[in-house]
């Protein structure tokens, strides 16, 4: 289970990336149009699509140290990996509550529970 949920979080970040240049196409093309170094600081919504489509890399990161945790046996990094997502899920949620960050929610319980021996790795 929890390999599919390190794998679910690789994915996720994943998505995010793709996702965010289909939905911030334009923004994007104007930015790199204009020269791209310093052209999202003075537009919201280039400022969303950047910080949208950063985010992906550092999640997919996760993932993969998810991963690497679980073949290595290492405990304890895959409890800091769920209390971080637990963390950022919950304020994320509380911020946005129609944000997808529910699914980080969802998976935060099987790295804690895990990362705690109430789970199996």
């Amino acid at each position: 289970m929890l390999q599919i949920a390190a794998w679910l979080l690789f994915i996720l970040g994943i998505t995010h990336v793709v996702f965010g240049i289909i939905r911030f196409k334009a923004p994007i093309s104007a930015a790199v149009a204009e020269g791209f170094v310093g052209k999202f600081a003075g537009n919201d919504t280039r400022r969303l699509a950047f910080w949208f489509i950063i985010i992906g890399p550092m999640v997919a990161f996760a993932g993969q140290v998810a991963l690497h945790a679980i073949a290595g046996g290492d405990l304890g990094l895959i409890r800091m990996i769920g209390l971080y997502l637990l963390g950022t899920g919950l304020v994320g949620v509380l911020a946005f509550p129609a944000s997808p960050l529910w699914a980080v929610l969802v998976l935060a319980p099987v790295f804690i529970a895990v990362g705690y021996g109430w789970l199996p790795a």
